[in-house]
Order: C-alpha cells, then sequence, then structure tokens
C-alpha cells in the first residue's frame, strides 16, 4: 500500500517544468550572446576552460534535488508499521448493548451513538488497558478480543450497530458471561466489564452471572443509558420513521435503572446514568483508575509506514555531488570524459 499523508505538496511540482523552460530560454540567449561575438566553435577555443556539459549537470541535478524536496514535503507512506510497545494498564472488556431499542434519541443523538460516543473517550484516555469488545442483544458476539492495539479497537467501536446482532432481545447475563472468557488467565492485573446497555427486555440472570465474574476476580461496572420516560424506537438507525406495535401505537423503549443497579452492586462495581452531560464518562474513568496496573508488552499497528526519509537522503547525496561539479573544468576531473 502506498500514500502521501501530505498530498497537496504534490501541486509544487507544477513548478519543474518552469524550471527547465527558464534553464532553455537562458541558454538559447547565453548561445547567441556569444554568436554576436563570433563563431561559436572559436569562442570555445578561446575559453578552453568552461564546461557546458558540467552547467548541464548541475542544472539537472538541481532540478532532481528540487523534485525529491517537494516529495519529501508530501511525506510518502509505504506498507503497514508494527510497533512494540510496553504499556501499563488493565483488561478490559466493553459490552456493549446494539438491540434496537438502542436506536430511542431520548440521549442526543441515540442511545448507541452515545454509548460510542463514552467509549471511544474511554479508550482514549486509557490507551494503555488490554481492551476486548462485545456486542449484545438477543445473543451475544465477540466483535474484538482482547488486543492492546487500541486504535483498532475504535474502529471496531465506531462500526457497531443492530444489525451485528440478528436476535433481538437483551441477554445481559450471556453477554457478562462471554465477557469474563474474553480476559487472560493473568492473576496480578484487574479485570474490568463496563455494560452498557438500557436494561429493557432483560433475559436471564444478570445479576446472579455479575456475582460470578466477582468470583473469578473480574469487576462489572454498569452505564445505563436511555431515560425513565422512554423515547420511540426508530425503524432503523438512520429513519426518521419509528415502530409501532399491532394497535398502531409508538413502541416506546425506557431505561431499566433499576436492573442495572442489581447488575452493578452484584458485580462490585460501578453504576453510572449516560445522559447529555459528561457525568458518566467522568464517574467510568475515575472507577476503573482505581484498579491496580501492570505492565503489559503489546504490539500496535499503524496502517502506513513514513519512507521520506529516503528521498531525503538521495536528496543529500544529489547535493553533495552538485557542490562537487565546478563550472569551469580543473584538473583533478579533466580525464574524467563526464565533466569535459
Amino acid at each position: 500500500m502506498f500514500q502521501f499523508a501530505n498530498p497537496y505538496y504534490l501541486f509544487l511540482l507544477l513548478i519543474l517544468p518552469v524550471l527547465v523552460g527558464g534553464f532553455i530560454y537562458i541558454n538559447q540567449k547565453k548561445r547567441k550572446d556569444v554568436q554576436k561575438l563570433g563563431d561559436l566553435q572559436t569562442m570555445k577555443q578561446l575559453m578552453p576552460e568552461l564546461s557546458l556539459k558540467r552547467s548541464y549537470l548541475k542544472f539537472w541535478i538541481t532540478f532532481a534535488v528540487i523534485a525529491l524536496g517537494i516529495v519529501v514535503l508530501a511525506r510518502p507512506q509505504f506498507g503497514s508499521k508494527v510497533e512494540k510497545v510496553e504499556k501499563k494498564g488493565i483488561e478490559m472488556v466493553i459490552a456493549i448493548d446494539v438491540s434496537n431499542s438502542m436506536l430511542a434519541r431520548d440521549i442526543n443523538p441515540s442511545r448507541l451513538a452515545k454509548a460510542k460516543q463514552i467509549m471511544t473517550r474511554i479508550i482514549n484516555e486509557r490507551k494503555d488497558d488490554k481492551v476486548a469488545l462485545v456486542v449484545f442483544a438477543g445473543d451475544a458476539y465477540v466483535q474484538m478480543p482482547m488486543t492492546t492495539d487500541t486504535q483498532s479497537a475504535k474502529i471496531f467501536l465506531d462500526n457497531i450497530n443492530p444489525s451485528l446482532v440478528p436476535v433481538q432481545g437483551t441477554a445481559i447475563a450471556s453477554a457478562i458471561d462471554l465477557s469474563i472468557k474474553c480476559f487472560s488467565g493473568d492473576e496480578d492485573i484487574d479485570k474490568a466489564i463496563v455494560l452498557i446497555t438500557d436494561g429493557e427486555s432483560h433475559e436471564g440472570n444478570a445479576p446472579e452471572m455479575a456475582a460470578q465474574a466477582v468470583d473469578k476476580g473480574v469487576q462489572v461496572n454498569v452505564v445505563g443509558i436511555g431515560s425513565a420516560q422512554g423515547a420511540p424506537v426508530p425503524i432503523s438507525e438512520n429513519s426518521d420513521e419509528n415502530k409501532r406495535d399491532n394497535d398502531g401505537n409508538y413502541v416506546l423503549s425506557r431505561l431499566n435503572e433499576q436492573m442495572c443497579n442489581e447488575i452493578a452492586q452484584a458485580g462490585k462495581g460501578l453504576y453510572t446514568h449516560a445522559d447529555n452531560t459528561n457525568k458518566a464518562f467522568k464517574d467510568l474513568q475515575a472507577e476503573l483508575e482505581k484498579l491496580q496496573k501492570k505492565k503489559i508488552d503489546g504490539t500496535t499497528y499503524s496502517e502506513y509506514d513514513e519512507k521520506f526519509y529516503i528521498f531525503a537522503w538521495a536528496m543529500l547525496v544529489l547535493l553533495i555531488v552538485e557542490v562537487c561539479i565546478f563550472d569551469k573544468k580543473n584538473r583533478i576531473f579533466k580525464n574524467v570524459r563526464l565533466f569535459k
């Protein structure tokens, strides 16, 4: 793969034809001026130390240096880059509800969008943690296994939507159970589940499963998202039309705050309500900061690797060559045909 980080600098390449045109014009003018003084061949004999080839060579070297300089400014990038880094953090599983009720817009811009915003900020703030993603509705799936690559975690998180889990419902117990399986067996590092849900249409024994998580050394935190008053559920993520029941009434979704509290209490963690402020983010970050961190060796990937230095070195070499070439012949290079 190949790209330029600053491609707009490539427009500077348009000056290169102007330089060539100017060089040709100046040399033609010089030739005409010399011809006014006499025959060109005769004038060459009168100025034996003058080398036109040297001046041509110096120009084309300068031309190449300018072209390479423009490429350096554009920052060419090739392939991918793998970096090994040492981090100090915790292991965290983000389990996010993607049921259709999460499309309700009692939280701006929607429950699901707000949930993703909060967790993206958490990942940005806690970039030294290991992170895994679990999505759930009527069933639960691992969206991304445990990794130190937080950049990939944000990409996966951004692409979460209700279509990932076709079975509707709110299988919180299954989500907690699957989240527990995402953790490593390392007992020296603290582990936490961050469960984001509206708790509606709850299925299974989630508080009991949260208690089991505690027995395995995992804290369960819950972010309740939505309002007690409720809101209509859109037909789809980008639709302005809302669902109706068989009687033609709008289907309303309400936050089950009692259930969210019960899960957090059983999981020895925090319950916080996400609204249109930053309270949920601050509460959650403060709670996670209490956990014990451990040094983590990880590998991160960046999509492109900088290669501008190759062109920069080529520029340096050409500049050195250009400086070493004189306009006039000298004894050192008199036998080198390239400079005659």
